[in-house]
């Protein structure tokens, strides 16, 4: 009978920790939920192998509307970089939605971008129609430091 209560005594306490511990982590994993709130960048090659092109996007998360700004270079030498408002901005768990329409020569073009949010990085699809056809990219982005 003294066996059976030594194994109790020592099984139950080992038990209880494991549940704390796996409570304590996922706790710790809600609280680090994906936030795209944020400055986030990526760069893309530059045409016929010319310099990158750095894109940045800042965000902003209020309930399930993401709104915010995509900074994207203009090119050529003294090309000025433009600022864009992004539209349709949604947030839904981890998945992010929006768009971007651009002007050219009196054309609109728009760009739809989708992602999935973790800690410090976007991964996802852009789509824009071109010559009449659709086309997708793969964009990841890595989100800045926040400047002090």
């Amino acid at each position: 009978m003294q066996r059976k209560q030594t194994v109790f005594t020592t099984i139950v306490p080992l038990v209880t920790c494991a549940f704390l511990a796996l409570f304590a982590t996922q706790a710790q994993a809600q609280d680090k939920k994906a936030n795209p709130t944020g400055t986030w960048a990526w760069s893309t090659p530059g045409r016929n192998g010319g310099e990158p092109r750095k894109f940045t996007l800042k965000l902003k998360v209020e309930g399930e509307k993401l709104t915010g700004t995509l900074a994207t270079p203009g090119r050529g030498q003294d090309a000025q970089v433009r600022e864009t408002e992004i539209t349709e901005g949604k947030v839904k768990g981890e998945e992010i939605s929006f768009a971007v329409v651009r002007e050219f020569n009196g054309n609109k073009m728009t760009t739809k971008y989708t992602g999935k949010v973790t800690a410090d990085t976007i991964k996802g699809k852009t789509e824009f129609e071109r010559q009449g056809e659709t086309q997708s990219r793969e964009w990841e982005a890595k989100r800045e430091a926040a400047k002090k």
